[in-house]
């Protein structure tokens, strides 16, 4: 299983889906551990019945249909499917309409999609997704791109640690492809994925939404911040030292 989860990690996430079929079935047993670590890049479905488009993951999947936020039904129907309560339900219809314009803001455009539920200590966990196409064929509004994708995933669980406050684990994913074919430029692929937690104890008073939007929103700042140094800053790195600008480049005199 380590060996399994390394293997993945170095994984180009074009080919995750291919790279996970195979372990999933060199590794039955291991099936649901692979299946609840390994982050795979989101597909997207609609909803029938309202016209939305809804981001799938495992925290919305029962055997193999998916939870519509908007509908709170199933696609395709499945029988005796688990549901969130009527609270957490309440919550998470407002935490879509919040997330969306978020997303908006941040990303101008894109899908996104919000999934709360309870777990096992008397808290629940919500999961917050956000799907960006940057292809100048899809919803890339510069078209910079041939192609081009970032997918978010933050997943937070949340205990009462008393009347007053409550523990917030946030786990953030990113994953970022993007793939540039131009005339002056060339043929350029950059992929890769980052993972960060962050741990907070915040006032229930401000209200659960508000305070996992605040650590949403500093979480995506700082990954945001590292993808830039690690993968652009190194690749810019790279280039200029392989192939440097010709202003960077001292003139040499003719030899004598």
């Amino acid at each position: 299983m380590e060996a399994a989860m390394g293997l993945m990690r170095r994984i180009h996430p074009k080919q995750t889906d291919t790279a996970l079929s195979a372990l999933l079935t060199l590794l039955p047993h291991h099936s649901s551990d692979l299946l609840s670590q390994v982050d795979q890049p989101l597909q997207v479905l609609c909803d029938v019945d309202t016209g939305n488009d809804f981001i799938l993951c495992e925290y919305n999947r029962d055997a193999d249909s998916y939870r519509s936020p908007w509908s709170n039904k199933y696609h395709p129907p499945l029988e005796d499917a688990p549901y969130p309560s009527p609270d957490l339900r309440k919550l998470e219809i407002e935490a879509n309409e919040i997330f969306a314009i978020y997303r908006d803001q941040y990303y101008e455009g894109g899908i996104s999609s919000v999934y709360i539920w309870e777990d096992d200590n008397e808290g629940f966990v919500a999961c917050f997704l956000i799907k960006k196409d940057g292809s100048k064929t899809a919803q890339g509004r510069r078209g910079y791109l041939e192609e081009g994708a970032w997918d978010a995933i933050h997943v937070i669980q949340v205990g009462s640690e008393g009347e007053e406050t409550a523990n917030y684990c946030l786990t953030s994913t990113v994953m970022l492809s993007l793939t540039t074919n131009d005339e002056s430029a060339g043929a350029f692929s950059l992929s890769g994925s980052i993972r960060r937690q962050m741990n907070s104890d915040l006032p229930v008073a401000d209200g659960h939404l508000c305070n996992m939007g605040k650590m949403i929103e500093e979480m995506e700042s700082k990954l945001r911040n590292s993808l830039d140094q690690v993968y652009f800053g190194k690749t810019r790195e790279m280039v200029c030292t392989l192939r440097p600008p010709a202003e960077l480049v001292p003139m040499r005199l003719p030899d004598s």
